[in-house]
């Protein structure tokens, strides 16, 4: 199943590859690679003649259902080990053990220093327990591997690939013989594994940041968390102002309203007003009509 996996995806995707020589033919070694995307751990395998195994979580091969099936096929097909992540110190100790018994085999182990993929394209510092315990623990060579642009073809959240050309560079092999022995000592894990992380920045190009690829994911969900919540703060502020400004233009509109019927209560009662001067001149002028009239018809009577 590997050949027809590994033939299809070559031609499909047809990766480049760049240091192919650097792979013993036969003999055990350990491929230490960058990780960027699901795929590579399928495109390595692909590219090569001798079988490579990764570790894998072993909920890829106990997921039940057909597609949990299917899965489980096809990682089983593609060399995957499935290994216990219940617990962080027993899942590390499986992920050794494993890796040691396929070099005892006299096969090729391959890891990924820096425990998970890179968030966002960047290389992180690896971790130094499973790559360099295993090295020292069996004196195999470690070949730094840099995937390419794998990241680009399956971006996480994707459901179907991009069909573009991944590339591969392998470095040469990283003998570490002169640490046998001290597969304990952990400044000189960390010394392995700074080394391995070098080889593969210098393969990658890609830029190297000193923290551990699970920190960089929980600041970047972190960050993702606040921002959320900042826009969602700031929607329930704007909605706020737009309640309070409506509001407003309510009560000036009442205000307005209000004003004016008051004008027009005053406009009434000034015209009634103005009626009832009116009204009171005329009569008083029809009285002093009436006296002048009366006065004159005296004078004529006497």
């Amino acid at each position: 199943m590997k050949f027809s996996i590994g033939g299809s995806l070559k031609l499909a995707f047809r990766p480049w590859v760049e240091g192919l020589e650097n792979i013993p033919a036969e003999g055990a070694a350990i491929l230490a690679s960058n990780h960027l995307s699901f795929s590579d751990s399928f495109f390595l395998p692909a590219i090569l003649d001798r079988k490579v195994t990764f570790i894998a979580k072993a909920e890829y091969f106990t997921t039940p259902g057909l597609k949990g099936r299917m899965t489980a096929a096809f990682f089983k097909g593609v060399g995957q080990l499935p290994v216990d992540r219940s617990g962080a110190r027993g899942a590390g100790e499986a992920a050794i053990k494993s890796g040691i018994d396929v070099i005892e085999r006299g096969e090729l182990f391959g890891i990924y220093p820096e425990g998970t993929r890179s968030p966002d394209g960047r290389l992180y510092r690896g971790k130094p327990g499973g790559l360099a315990r295993v090295a020292l623990a069996t004196g195999a060579p470690v070949i730094p591997v840099a995937m390419i642009d794998t990241e680009k073809i399956q971006p996480p959240g994707k459901v179907m690939p991009k069909l573009m050309r991944p590339g591969i560079r392998i470095g040469k092999p990283l003998d570490f013989s002169r640490y046998n022995g001290m597969e304990h000592d952990r400044f000189v894990l960390r010394a392995v594994t700074d080394e391995v992380m070098y080889e593969i920045m210098k393969l990658s190009g890609q830029e190297y940041v000193d923290i551990y690829a699970t920190a960089a994911k929980r600041q970047i969900a972190e960050a993702a968390k606040a921002e959320k919540a900042e826009k969602a703060a700031l929607a329930q502020a704007e909605k706020q102002a737009a309640a309070e400004a409506a509001e407003q233009r309510a009560a000036e509109q009442r205000r307005a309203e209000l004003k004016l019927v008051e004008d027009e209560g005053g406009a009434a009662k000034n015209a009634e007003n103005a009626e009832n001067a009116e009204n009171a001149e005329s009569a008083e002028n029809d009285g002093n009509a009436a006296d002048g009239a009366a006065k004159d018809s005296g004078h004529k009577d006497a």
